[in-house]
């Protein structure tokens, strides 16, 4: 029988610090609904001590229903000389109203006695007293021993009487935290396997990842007697981030007997971390081990081969294990067999023989030559086939556009975009502001075809790559454009080159949304024959 291991997702708290994260109420109410749909145990949500958005989400967190998810809210032990129900942050904790509290202390004595300024014995009584305090409130209790391990390898004795007195206090579980990130994940296993023998309640681990060791720590924690693991989904948090729970996710629970999510949840993981990714407003790394565009990715001839011979000589778990998909990569050392493939998507009956065979492939070899680059562009490459096979059709005209630049900017927006476009003979002019000429002009293009084609409402761009081909030519350079869309569900890139910045943004931006809208009309047809 599985072994359950707790998930604790800190995404809207601890995720919530690193560089370049901030969420609205509503963004952290998405989360938390699309985290407790997916089966996570616990939710940290936040530190309501801190500001009054944390105070306003919990508030309007109690409207939603969760039917999995168990809400936390986060703080620290009282301060020193401080009676606990004196202590505005416990105060402020009582306030969120929430099932779970997540109470760190300090467990390192170099930061009890330098950084707190309090003697050893005054930080056990503020862990175990703040720990009774809402123990005696009905709440479960999880306490986070911050800097465990700097503190175990400084002062063992003394690390583990903070644990104590965290169970002393009522402690439902105790949480071991590689604060600094610093821990090889063999200090972690021996530190968590001798732990593990002393205590009744399950241990946990908070791992970050400063030495990009954050996931390994946490299986060896788990490999070692955790049952209890904290993270964020896709790993962002303060300085490098903290552990990464879809990668420890998958590697427990579909590699391992461990029981992380509900069964039927792990083919959405892939799913989840998309919509965490577009809900945080970052991009997705396209190396995340399971979950990232290049996860499943094949670009030599020679693994491609392999792969479609037997799926496991180049791959360790089937993707769909995860929700992920294979990709194979579209470029000169592919291979006719993939370029074959992509037909097959539209027409099976073409051959490798085939004129139409050899037109896809010559084309590909001009446009590469061209400075063009499919292996990460895969919609535009669909769209070079359709075209090829006579399966492709235009959803809409340019008649022309115009960008604005305004040096220095003056308010919100730098760029405006004047755009008119031509659909089914039906003329459309619009205009939109946005941070520099491409965002304008990509936002003028969706606002003027929103009107013919509304469900691009829900489309937009998450990354923008620009690479100059041969910089020999100064300014007169080619340079090639990545554009990265989603619809808060799939992601697709494709791809424009020209020695114009902004005609090269252009023609990825109109692959992108005629891909997406080929992808709709489909969806359509294929309803209507099922109907």
């Amino acid at each position: 029988m599985s072994q359950k291991i707790a998930i604790l997702d800190s995404s809207l708290r601890d995720g919530a610090q690193a560089e370049g994260i901030s969420f609205s109420v509503e963004d952290k109410l998405e989360l938390l609904e699309l985290l407790d749909g997916h089966g996570v145990d616990y939710v940290e949500a936040g530190n309501p001590g801190s500001n009054p958005k944390d105070l306003e989400f919990f508030a309007r967190a109690k409207a939603i229903r969760l039917k999995h998810t168990r809400l936390a809210a986060f703080g620290s032990t009282r301060r020193r000389d401080t009676s606990v129900e004196q202590d505005g942050g416990a105060r402020s904790l009582l306030l969120a109203d929430t099932p779970v509290v997540v109470i760190f202390g300090k467990s390192w004595d170099f930061h009890v006695t330098d950084i707190l300024r309090a003697s050893l014995d005054e930080n056990l009584a503020m862990i175990r007293e703040t720990l009774a305090f809402f123990k005696a409130r009905d709440k479960e209790v999880i306490f986070d021993a911050e800097h465990f391990f700097d503190g175990c390898k400084n002062n063992p004795d003394y690390a583990v009487k903070t644990l104590r007195a965290a169970l002393d206090g009522g402690a439902d579980a105790l949480v071991l935290c590689d604060t600094n990130g610093g821990a090889f994940p063999s200090e972690v296993g021996a530190i968590v396997a001798c732990v593990a023998g002393l205590f009744d309640v399950p241990l946990g681990i908070h791992a970050h990842n400063d030495c990009g060791m954050a996931v390994a720590n946490s299986v060896a924690a788990v490999e070692n007697g955790a049952r209890h693991v904290q993270g964020t989904y896709i790993g962002f948090g303060e300085r490098c981030g903290n552990a990464n729970l879809s990668t420890i996710i998958a590697n427990l629970g579909v590699k391992r007997d461990y029981e992380c999510l509900p069964r039927e949840q792990y083919r959405n993981i892939a799913h989840v971390a998309r919509h965490v990714a577009a809900i945080s407003n970052v991009a997705l790394g396209e190396r995340e081990p399971f979950v990232g565009s290049s996860a499943f990715a094949h670009k030599g001839g020679m693994h491609i081969d392999g792969v479609n011979k037997a799926a496991r000589s180049f791959e360790h778990i089937d993707p769909e294990r995860v929700g992920g998909q294979r990709r194979f990569l579209m470029s000169e050392v592919s291979g006719r067999r993939v370029i074959l493939d992509k037909i097959w998507e539209f027409d099976p009956s073409v051959t490798k023989d085939d004129p139409v065979t050899d037109r896809v492939m010559k084309r590909l070899k001009e446009m590469e030559h061209a400075g063009y680059q499919f292996e990460g562009a895969e919609s535009s490459f669909e769209l070079i086939v359709r075209k090829q096979l006579g399966k492709y059709r235009s959803f809409f005209d340019l008649e022309h556009f115009r960008i604005i630049g305004e040096q220095p900017a003056k308010g919100e927006y730098s760029s405006s975009a004047i755009i008119k476009i031509k659909v089914d003979g039906e003329d459309e002019i619009t205009a939109a502001e946005g941070d520099g000429p491409v965002h304008a002009l990509d936002r003028a293009l969706r606002k003027a075809l929103e009107i013919f084609y509304p469900e691009l409402a829900n489309v937009h761009l998450t990354d923008y790559k620009v690479r100059v081909i041969n910089g020999s030519d100064a300014t007169a350079a080619k340079v090639r454009v990545l554009l990265q869309s989603t619809d808060g569900d799939a992601v697709w890139t494709t791809v424009g080159v020209s020695t114009d910045i902004i005609e090269a943004s252009w023609l990825a931006l109109v692959d992108s949304i005629e891909y997406k809208l080929l992808k709709l009309e489909e969806a359509r047809r294929k309803q209507a024959a099922f109907d």
